[in-house]
């Protein structure tokens, strides 16, 4: 399963050079819609990214549309905010979906959410806490679309055997 993650306007150069480490390790796309909080050449987002950036399919838009159009008619886009109805876990994810998440600092723009109202998604979380870290909520929804889909395109590392070698 190849996945698209998109950052609408991303802040903080560390958050996006860890998701940009999840996206090489799953093969998923990453997508950046300006304006971006940081340069591409930023050292933090490289340092947090490692030495995995060779291995990761990066895009950047100038706004939301240009990306849309890009993607094209019959792309799947879902849209993660803590103001949703539906739980991450009651999505059908399929190969190419997108998932969409906004700033760090105010999340996704309230007229793309109202315009996308059936296709919003929450992680649950404590009621008097307003969001979980933007890189660890990527690396949530990420996998559980690649859960639903047993892990397709991924290899196993090896495993334990109990004994001490």
């Amino acid at each position: 399963m190849v996945l698209n993650v998109v950052l609408v306007e991303p802040e903080i150069p560390q958050n996006t050079g860890n998701i940009a480490r999840t996206c090489a390790c799953t093969g998923a796309r990453l997508h950046l819609v300006k304006p971006l909080g940081f340069e591409l050449d930023d050292r933090k987002m490289k340092r947090a990214g490692l030495d995995y950036w060779s291995e990761l399919n990066v895009r950047l838009y100038e706004n939301f549309d240009e990306l849309r159009a890009a993607a094209g008619p019959e792309a799947r886009f879902w849209f993660f905010t803590t103001k949703a109805a539906r739980r991450y876990t009651d999505a059908a994810f399929r190969d190419g979906d997108y998932l969409v998440f906004g700033r760090e600092t105010h999340g996704l723009p309230e007229p793309l959410l109202k315009d996308n109202y059936d296709r919003c998604l929450r992680i649950p979380m404590g009621a008097r806490l307003r969001s979980l870290n933007l890189s660890n909520s990527v690396a949530i929804a990420v996998y559980e679309a690649l859960r639903q889909s047993d892990f397709t395109g991924l290899e196993s590392r090896g495993h334990l055997t109990g004994r001490a070698d």
